[in-house]
Parts: C-alpha cells; sequence; structure tokens
C-alpha cells in the first residue's frame, strides 16, 4: 500500500447527512503498469495497484480495507534479516510465515527464498486468491525445475477471513503490508491473543514458549499495536528501497495524483510477549 502525500477535504454532501470524508486512497486508479523488475525476471504478475472499490467481496470489512501493492522485494527482505537480528527464541525453519492480505503473492514468494518451515498467505478476495496461487504455480515450478536455483520454502493460498484463520502449532512470523485499517487490526490482535490463551506456557525449553512476531511494513497503525500490553516494539524506523525497486516504485505512483513515493517505507517489527499479569495493566482499545 503506497504512503500518502496529502489529505482531502471531506466531499461535498447535498444531503443534511454529516459528509464522508474522503481519503486520499478512496481516488486511487487500478493500474496494471509498470511491470516490476520482480515480474519480468521470474515470469509471475505481483504488478500493479488495485484500490480497495476493485477489492470489495461485500465483507462486513470491506470499508477498512486498503489496496493492493506488492511490497518492495527489498523492503521485505531487510525487514526479515532485521528480524532475524532481534534473536527469536526459535531457529527460522520452525517459523511459518502468514502473509495477511497476500494479494498477488509477491510477499509470498519472497519470504519462500528463505528457510521458513512454511508459507502461508491468506486473501479475502477470489480473484487476488486465484492470482497468488498462479504465481506460487508458477514460482515453485521455476525453482523445483532449475537445479541451479536455491531451495524455496513450501507455499500455500488460503482464500480466507484473516479474523478465521487459525494460527498454525508452529512458531510464527506473521506479515502485514497495511493490508486494512485500525478496526480490523484491533480484531485480529484480539484473535492472536485468544488463540495464544489457550496454548501450553511455561516449561524451561524455547519449544514451549509461544512464539508470535509480527512484521509491519507502511505502519500506518503502529499505535494499535504500541497500544497492546501484549505485543512488544522492537524495531521502528523508515527502510528504504533499492535502486531497483525505487525506479519501479516511481514509476507506479507517478500514476496516482494523491500518492507520492519517498523511495523509503516505515516498518516496524513487534514480539508477542503477552499481556503482565501485575495490577493496573491496561486493557488494549
Amino acid at each position: 500500500m503506497p504512503s500518502s502525500k496529502s489529505k482531502l477535504a471531506p466531499a461535498k454532501s447535498t444531503v443534511d447527512l454529516a459528509p464522508t470524508p474522503r481519503r486520499p486512497r478512496d481516488l486511487l486508479k487500478a493500474t496494471p503498469f509498470p511491470i516490476h523488475p520482480f515480474d519480468e525476471m521470474h515470469g509471475v504478475d505481483t504488478s500493479g495497484l488495485v484500490p480497495a472499490h476493485h477489492l470489495i467481496t461485500g465483507h462486513p470489512n470491506d470499508e477498512h480495507v486498503t489496496a493492493y501493492y506488492g511490497v518492495a522485494p527489498s523492503i521485505l527482505r531487510t525487514l526479515i534479516e532485521h528480524w532475524r537480528e532481534t534473536v527469536p527464541p526459535h531457529p527460522i525453519g520452525r517459523y511459518t510465515f502468514v502473509d495477511i492480505g497476500a494479494g498477488k503473492g509477491r510477499g509470498l514468494l519472497v519470504a519462500s527464498e528463505y528457510r521458513f518451515h512454511k508459507v502461508v498467505g491468506i486473501e479475502l478476495n477470489p480473484a487476488m486468491a486465484a492470482i497468488a496461487r498462479q504465481n506460487v504455480g508458477r514460482w515453485t515450478r521455476a525453482h523445483r525445475e532449475d537445479s541451479t536455483a536455491a531451495r524455496v520454502a513450501p507455499i500455500q493460498v488460503f482464500e480466507q477471513d484473516a479474523l478465521d484463520f487459525d494460527l498454525p502449532g508452529t512458531p510464527v512470523v506473521l506479515f502485514l503490508f497495511h493490508p486494512f485499517e485500525a478496526p480490523v487490526l484491533k480484531q485480529l490482535l484480539r484473535r492472536i491473543e485468544t488463540q495464544f490463551a489457550k496454548r501450553p506456557q511455561g516449561g524451561a525449553e524455547p519449544a514451549s514458549v509461544p512464539a508470535l512476531d509480527l512484521i509491519y511494513v507502511n505502519a500506518e497503525c503502529a499505535d494499535v499495536l504500541d497500544r497492546n500490553p501484549a505485543f512488544t516494539q522492537l524495531f521502528l524506523d523508515n527502510v528504504r528501497m533499492s535502486a531497483e525497486d525505487r525506479a519501479a516504485d516511481l514509476e507506479a505512483i507517478a500514476r496516482q495524483r494523491e500518492y507520492g513515493s519517498t523511495g523509503d517505507e516505515e516498518c516496524a517489527i513487534y514480539r508477542y510477549t503477552g499481556r503482565s499479569t501485575k495490577p493496573g495493566n491496561a486493557s488494549a482499545s
């Protein structure tokens, strides 16, 4: 999801009702171009920008959907390295990487370059999920047929509401490229807490510790996580794109009047640490 460069005034209403605020993302234009170098290299289709109004499924949370725009590969790779530097409690090979709002699946493909146990994409929109599956098929087939290619992690795509998804029993790296706004993020965090509360905890071995880390790109709702006492911030900074990704981003965002490319993304990494049992610990809103 591209970063907004301006805010719009509320649209004028011709009736005696409060006007509905128009957000910059409401004016995004669908475009399949330019083709990102990642797609040209690997023969996949993860390029373009798909506005929120093209992603409507009839779900009650449609109004909180942002847009599809593939994450810059260089940013996700940098963030995965930053995450590894936080010294996670388990080896990377035990973690399942879960992309919430996977769209066309670029994040899944990039993540599979690392030795995760598995890579999983959750996508509510049927058309986007279908494209993601096609991309995964091409990606895995190309790597399987090329004897010189590095091994990639297995990938699964589920056409599903993120709020209905059951976290795997393995340690988890949850990835969000700002797929939805604060109301849905709050619901997702509550679901995570509910599921982790049911898991056995304690013991001397690291394997007994419930592990979930969250990588957040274009972290517009980082304050929601900051106010939630069950999550601890490990990293917050602007992460720069590679020159290749920057050029592609500039060309893509130049087609959008209300958005601009800065060549970086505000990114954050959080770790689920659970709520303190100390008296007076406030609940997250």
